[in-house]
């Protein structure tokens, strides 16, 4: 992936020398990316003068920040209790083979990133399948397949 580096100073500029506002402006890096790539957290320990170790350990420590390139979609799928014997593992499968891909891991053309999650606290509501934010709830294997080709067809006009 290219990543435009004019982009991410811009976005550094107005932090520089602010070194307590690092999570902010690693989350905005990750907002314009879809991940933190290596080259920012460069620009970003030059930029608030901070060692590049400190502000690799501060994004690597927070869940919500990745390494790694990122789908255009995030997808996660709650396995939780409440969810698991309600049919959540199935939808975490089901998605696997729909898409080819394991939680953890992103399509190969960048649309979709699937996250399995422990809890997404709306037990009653489930299985639970988040995708960008938004809450699917008693979600089954019709209602998954009809979200996801509502998300499929998004990519394919854009």
């Amino acid at each position: 992936m290219n990543i435009d580096l004019a982009k991410i100073d811009s976005i550094i500029e107005p932090y520089k020398g602010r070194q307590g506002l690092l999570i902010s402006l690693l989350q905005d890096i990750q907002a314009e990316c879809n991940y933190l790539p290596e080259e920012a957290l460069v620009e970003v320990s030059q930029a608030l003068e901070l060692p590049l170790s400190q502000v690799f350990s501060v994004a690597t420590f927070f869940k919500a920040f990745s390494l790694e390139p990122r789908g255009r979609h995030l997808i996660m799928v709650c396995l939780g209790t409440a969810c698991h014997v309600r049919g959540g593992e199935r939808l975490a499968q089901k998605l696997e083979r729909d898409l080819g891909i394991k939680p953890g891991e992103t399509t190969q053309d960048f649309e979709f990133t699937l996250e399995a999650v422990n809890c997404l606290g709306c037990c009653a509501l489930g299985p639970v399948v988040v995708i960008d934010g938004k809450y699917e709830s008693k979600v089954d294997s019709a209602k998954l397949d009809s979200i996801l080709k509502r998300y499929q067809s998004e990519a394919n006009k854009g």
